[in-house]
């Protein structure tokens, strides 16, 4: 869950690298392992963008969630 600003831009930076991870192995796994080695990924980026809407579609006056 993401609080505030300074956290949803560190959840931003780090969205980036894993997209630039998945990137790189789009080209660089086989089709076989391509699955297996992104399956991590491609769920915490999945997270992540679900924690930034949360956040983002919250008014900056309404408090976070327990």
């Amino acid at each position: 869950m993401i609080r505030n600003d300074q956290e949803l831009e560190a959840t931003r930076e780090r969205m980036v690298r894993f997209e630039n991870i998945l990137m790189q192995l789009r080209v660089t796994a086989t089709p076989e392992e391509f699955p297996l080695v992104t399956s991590g990924y491609r769920a915490e980026l999945l997270r992540m963008q679900q924690d930034v809407f949360a956040y983002l579609t919250r008014h900056a006056t309404e408090p976070v969630p327990a």
